[in-house]
């Protein structure tokens, strides 16, 4: 049921599936996203919806390949292959109205999710400035796609390879400072979002980040994806994926991150020595 119809490379180590999933992109809407896991024995893995097509049938997914099942979803899964399963859409979807003036900010493959959040936005009839940035120019996407939705794009790179050199904040900053800003959505690696609502709490401009702890089922029964706002502990799959930004415990996030390296390096090792075996 869940064939991959089209899959192609946006950048070094990132790829876009298309893949048909009909139930899913009927009901998707922009911040949601899906559980998938590649075969019977494969773990699942949560992706944000990166677009749909309700008619077609068909959701798309950009995937980074860091860990073991990102690298073999991209080694192994080709077109007119299948998935085991596709759950979703999960979570609670983004809170779309007229605001004014928002500005949506992506760093590396948050570009993929950010699209169809500026994309409502704008639908929505806000004025939506777009920020979108990675390390260099070979890890930059789909920026046909967010000029078309954006009334403003700033592009950025770490090494300053292509459009301003710097990170995504420094503009950000620009213009939470400079002008009337009336909400800002920020997703990508935690760090950067940490830093996109620090400035935001700063200059007083609300901050939505879409957060991306451990999650195991996707449904809130696990635990493993809880978060802490506040003080309170809420789960990311049921009570976000989107948050406040200047509420999280981004020390306490980014710690939870790292909780499995081991564990996901030795995976990764024995998929690689398996290639081998099957090459050799």
């Amino acid at each position: 049921m869940y064939t991959i119809l089209g899959k192609r490379k946006l950048a070094q180590g990132i790829r876009e599936y298309v893949i048909q999933a009909p139930l899913v992109a009927k009901a998707a809407k922009a911040g949601q996203f899906v559980v998938i896991r590649l075969h019977q024995r494969g773990e699942r893995i949560p992706l944000t919806l990166a677009d749909w097509d309700a008619e077609a049938g068909t959701i798309t997914l950009v995937v980074q390949e860091v860990g073991k099942t990102t690298i073999e979803m991209g080694h192994s899964f080709h077109q007119g292959d299948a998935l085991a399963d596709v759950v979703g859409p999960l979570g609670g979807p983004s809170e779309i109205e007229e605001y004014g003036t928002v500005v949506c900010v992506a760093g590396g493959v948050g570009i993929a999710p950010i699209y169809p959040i500026a994309r409502a936005l704008k639908r929505a009839g806000n004025r939506v400035l777009g920020i979108a940035g990675a390390r260099s120019q070979g890890l930059l996407f789909w920026l046909d796609r967010l000029s078309e939705v954006c009334d403003e794009l700033i592009v950025t790179t770490d090494d300053g390879s292509y459009g301003r050199k710097g990170l995504v904040t420094e503009p950000l900053k620009e213009l939470v400072q400079g002008g009337r800003v009336d909400r800002v959505w920020a997703i990508g690696p935690a760090v950067m979002m940490k830093f996109c609502s620090l400035a935001c709490r700063e200059a007083g401009v609300p901050v939505i980040v879409s957060l991306n702890p451990i999650m195991v089922d996707g449904t809130g029964m696990c635990g493993a994806c809880r978060v802490e706002l506040d003080g309170q502990i809420r789960f990311a799959c049921v009570d976000g994926p989107e948050f406040p930004g200047d509420k999280v415990n981004w020390d306490l996030l980014i710690a939870r991150l790292s909780a499995f390296k081991e564990e996901e390096r030795c995976a990764l090792e024995r998929y690689q020595e398996l290639l081998k075996e099957a090459k050799a």
